[in-house]
């Protein structure tokens, strides 16, 4: 079943198409890169579709639910989860409150229970903290659950970033550039956290720039340029696609 499915979406800035006609559909519980030279539309087609962005042309569909008319709020509702190119954490506070933040409170979103701090919203408060130690565990940040967001690595912000996206609980993750930036230690946990989604049911689209790690990956490939799709298919078709080759890496072989 196709969880995610894109209909000839078109984007136009000032007359230049970041998304040109593009279709593709993501498979559940399957992993697939989108890759392009820099201005191909990658970032766009992710603004696409989780609606910080609407189409001049075409349709999205969820789940088999068109979700083009939906805010950002709506479409992450409905279960998707999206990290940024530029991380998006709240710097001055903790690495525990940045994932609290992204935990759900039931009791708490009623004004009473806000002022009184009633007691099923505290036995909430403790569950959280529970749900986002065991979070931080999972990317490797336990032991900086006190520290302040803007004191942690590059990476350590990345892993954070992906914590908090987890505390959604969503079924499709749109990553985009997950381990720009990273040392190769880093960059390999983040792969292995991708593949245990995977493992758990989950789908995952990521944006990526390097080539060879989106080789060893992705199951599915898509491939950009100009907002156009180039090229679509498993890593070794990509790998010998003459186009993908010459616009892509600009050579005659990956």
């Amino acid at each position: 079943m196709n969880i995610l499915q894109i209909q000839n979406l078109v984007k136009e800035f000032d007359g230049i198409k970041a998304a040109d006609v593009l279709s593709f559909e993501i498979e559940e519980n399957s992993i697939v890169a989108l890759v392009g030279p820099n201005g191909s539309g990658k970032t766009t087609v992710f603004n696409l579709i989780t609606g910080f962005l609407r189409p001049n042309k075409g349709r999205i569909f969820f789940e088999r639910r068109e979700i083009i008319s939906f805010s950002p709020y709506k479409i992450a509702q409905l279960g998707i989860g999206r990290t940024f190119q530029n991380i998006r954490l709240f710097p001055q506070i903790s690495v525990m409150d940045n994932v609290m933040l992204g935990l759900p409170y039931e009791q708490g979103e009623s004004l009473s229970a806000a002022l009184f701090q009633t007691k099923k919203m505290k036995l909430e408060e403790e569950k959280n903290y529970q749900k986002a130690e065991e979070l931080l565990k999972v990317v490797g940040l336990e032991k900086k659950k006190d520290e302040l967001a803007e004191n942690l690595s590059h990476g350590q912000r990345k892993l954070l970033e992906l914590a908090r996206i987890l505390a959604l609980k969503p079924k499709l993750f749109l990553l985009d550039e997950p381990t720009a930036g990273l040392f190769p230690e880093t960059k390999k946990v983040m792969f292995d956290l991708i593949r245990n989604l995977k493992d758990k049911g989950k789908t995952i689209l990521f944006i990526e720039h390097d080539i060879n790690s989106v080789m060893d990956i992705a199951e599915k490939i898509i491939v950009l340029n100009y907002g156009k799709k180039i090229a679509e298919g498993k890593p070794e078709e990509i790998r010998n696609n003459k186009e993908v080759q010459k616009v892509y890496l600009g050579k005659t072989n990956l």
